[in-house]
């Protein structure tokens, strides 16, 4: 439990104290695209423009899909408020950001949510049954964050290794999805194995190979090293400056002494006379 608050907690937090508003700048921006392509949406101009930037079906080809996923990873749903899910959208990118970075945030929430729209293909080709869909399915618009959203869930309860975080927001999706198999359902299933999976794989990438040392604290540790040689050769030179200064002042008096004639005074006259 205390492991689980610290992860998930605690550390979030910590992050988001030192770093400050910069820390949760990618949640900012996915909440702003989604209120901001939801509402250009709404216009008739908007309309058009959005369904070509970022409609995705299965019967369009391949490549066209992926070049719209990006884009329709923050295109809310037509049959979904869009207000309704911004606090979720907001804390799934804002805990992942401040654990993992932005870069792999982004890049597990475009991961899964590919994995979700490339599955669907899957589906619709094996047909009617257990495992596919029907056809008609092909025809679906399907755009949205809630993959990437329960993705990036996954994927944090796995790697921080929190039961907990995926208690409360993970298996309350898969069950709905359970209970409703529909195409959207069955892609959220597949964001999370896909998420878990790449949970793991970091979790045990990081146990494995540790985190290397900061270059600041290299940077320290050389300065401190050559501090360490510069004051022991300092030392040195002063020993051998002192050793060379009391041996030219007893060199210097032996051959003051070696000068003075024998039989003479310090002042050179002889005491016998």
């Amino acid at each position: 439990m205390l492991h689980e608050w610290r992860n998930v907690v605690a550390n979030p937090c910590r992050g988001l104290r030192e770093r400050g508003p910069l820390g949760v700048s990618l949640a900012v921006f996915a909440c702003v695209a989604v209120i901001g392509l939801h509402e250009f949406q709404q216009t008739a101009a908007g309309a058009g423009v959005v369904r070509v930037l970022s409609e995705v079906r299965a019967d369009q080809p391949l490549w066209l899909t992926l070049l719209r996923t990006p884009v329709s990873l923050f295109v809310p749903a037509v049959d979904l408020p869009a207000w309704g899910g911004l606090p979720r959208l907001f804390l799934a990118f804002a805990l992942a950001e401040l654990l993992f970075g932005r870069v792999r945030t982004l890049a597990v929430a475009y991961a899964v949510t590919l994995a979700g729209t490339l599955g669907a293909r899957v589906m619709i080709a094996l047909g009617p049954g257990r495992l596919g869909v029907p056809a008609e399915a092909a025809h679906t618009v399907d755009t949205g964050a809630s993959a990437a959203i329960v993705g990036l869930f996954a994927y944090t309860a796995v790697a921080v290794r929190s039961p907990l975080l995926f208690l409360a927001a993970v298996v309350p999706t898969m069950t709905g999805s359970i209970a409703e198999p529909n195409l959207a359902g069955r892609e959220h299933v597949i964001a999370v194995a896909v998420a878990m999976v790449l949970g793991a794989v970091s979790r045990g990438a990081r146990c494995q190979w540790p985190l290397p040392v900061s270059k600041a604290t290299d940077r320290e540790v050389t300065q401190d090293g050559k501090a360490v040689r510069n004051r022991e050769t300092a030392h040195d030179r002063e020993v051998t400056h002192d050793g060379e200064a009391g041996h030219d002042r007893g060199t210097g008096q032996g051959d003051s002494r070696r000068r003075r004639p024998a039989g003479h005074g310090c002042d050179g006259r002889d005491p016998q006379r």
